[in-house]
C-alpha cells in the first residue's frame, strides 16, 4: 500500500510565503541531481545554466481569472425570506455560461437557488454534485460583447489559497507574465519566477520554448483524504496541446534535446498527451492523470516546480520523477537553510 503519512513532513508556518518575490526570478533554486541525489543551491535567474541548446521549455500558458465572487441567496431559501450570504468559487467552465463551482456555506444553497453577485450577475443552481460542487448558470447583460470573463473582472478576486492571508497588492503577481488563455482558478505557480527577459535568453541561447495549456482546477490542490492513496481521485482538468506544439516537443526528443517542463501541471499535460515512447500528439481533452510511485515518466526528462504542501498529491507527483526518500531530504534541507514554500515560495529543478 502507498501510504499518506509516507507524503508528511514538518514545516513551521514561518516558511509559508505570503508575498511574491519582488524579482521574479530573484528568489532561491534548489538544484536537485535525481540520479546522485545531489543538491545545490542558486537563484532562479541560475536555470539558465542547466538548460542546454536543443531542449524544449514547455510552459502552461493558462490565465487566473478572478473566480471567486460574493452574492446573497435572492430565491430557494430554507429559512423564510431573509436573504444569505454567498460566497462562489468558479472552478471549471461546462458550457459558454455554465460552471463548476464551490459554494460556501453549501448547505443551504440547494438545486433550484438563485445568487445576487453585486447586482451585475445572477446564477442559477442547476444541480448538486457528488463531491458537494454545484453546476451554476450565470446570467448577465450581454450586450456590449460582456461575457461571464468581463464580468469577472469586474466583480471578482483573484482565488488565492488559504495559506496566503495577506491581502495580494497587484493581481498580476499571481499570473505568468506569459498568461494568456483565461480558465484557471489557481496559478499553475511554477512559471511565476520567469520574466520577459529570462525567457528572451533562454530563447536565444537555442531552447525552444513551447505553450501547451491546462486550466487549474482546485482538483490538484485537494487534500488527500485516504490513508492509501491509491483510492485517491483526482478532480479533472481541461487541457490543450496544438499541433505545433506537438511537432517541436516531438522535434527536440528526436534530436537529443530534453523535454523541460515547467510546473506539474505542464507534465501533468505533457504525460496524459504522450504514448508510451514519449511521442506527444495534439488534443484536447480532460485529464483526471494522477502520478504517484512507481510511475514511469514517458514525455518529461527534466521538471521545475515550486515546493509544495506535505501529503498533496504534488508532492507524490514529483517523488515519482525523483524518488520519495531523494525528494523528503531534500525538503528538509530546504526547510533547515530557510526556502520560503508554496505558491509564493521559491523553485525547485529536478534533473
Amino acid at each position: 500500500m502507498h501510504s499518506l503519512h509516507d507524503y508528511f513532513y514538518e514545516l513551521p508556518e514561518s516558511l509559508i510565503a505570503q508575498t511574491p518575490c519582488e524579482q521574479r526570478d530573484g528568489c532561491r533554486l534548489l538544484v536537485l541531481d535525481r540520479k546522485t541525489g545531489s543538491v545545490s543551491h542558486k537563484h532562479f535567474y541560475d536555470v539558465i545554466d542547466y538548460l542546454n541548446e536543443g531542449d524544449a521549455l514547455v510552459i502552461n500558458d493558462s490565465r487566473v481569472i478572478p473566480a471567486r465572487i460574493f452574492g446573497v441567496k435572492v430565491r430557494g431559501q430554507d429559512d423564510g425570506n431573509a436573504p444569505s450570504s454567498v460566497e462562489c468559487l468558479l472552478l471549471r467552465q461546462r458550457e459558454l455560461d455554465t460552471w463548476e463551482c464551490i459554494v460556501r456555506p453549501g448547505k443551504r444553497v440547494k438545486t433550484g437557488a438563485v445568487i445576487d453577485f453585486s447586482g451585475v450577475m445572477t446564477g442559477t443552481v442547476l444541480s448538486v454534485e457528488e463531491d458537494g460542487n454545484r453546476i451554476i448558470r450565470f446570467d448577465y447583460d450581454r450586450s456590449d460583447g460582456q461575457t461571464v470573463y468581463s464580468v469577472l473582472e469586474r466583480i471578482g478576486r483573484m482565488p488565492l489559497p488559504p495559506y496566503i492571508t495577506e491581502t495580494l497588492d497587484d493581481d498580476s503577481k499571481y499570473q505568468t507574465v506569459y498568461a494568456n488563455e483565461l480558465g484557471s482558478a489557481a496559478a499553475p505557480t511554477a512559471g511565476l519566477h520567469f520574466t520577459n527577459e529570462l525567457l528572451k535568453k533562454i530563447e536565444d541561447k537555442g531552447i525552444d520554448v513551447v505553450r501547451v495549456m491546462l486550466h487549474v482546477g482546485l482538483g490538484t490542490f485537494r487534500p488527500v483524504k485516504v490513508e492509501n492513496i491509491e483510492e485517491h481521485r483526482m478532480h479533472s482538468e481541461f487541457f490543450t496541446v496544438t499541433e505545433d506544439a506537438a511537432a517541436r516537443i516531438n522535434a527536440a526528443r528526436k534530436r537529443g534535446g530534453r523535454i523541460v517542463a515547467v510546473g506539474t501541471t505542464s507534465a501533468r499535460t505533457l504525460e496524459s498527451a504522450s504514448d508510451g515512447d514519449g511521442t506527444v500528439t495534439a488534443q484536447s481533452r480532460d485529464t483526471d492523470i494522477f502520478i504517484y510511485p512507481p510511475y514511469r515518466f514517458k514525455a518529461v526528462d527534466a521538471l521545475i516546480t515550486n515546493f509544495h504542501l506535505p501529503e498533496s498529491t504534488l508532492l507524490m507527483l514529483i517523488s515519482a520523477f525523483s524518488d520519495r526518500d531523494t525528494i523528503m531530504r531534500a525538503y528538509a534541507e530546504a526547510v533547515k537553510l530557510g526556502y520560503r514554500f508554496f505558491s509564493f515560495g521559491d523553485a525547485m529543478l529536478i534533473l
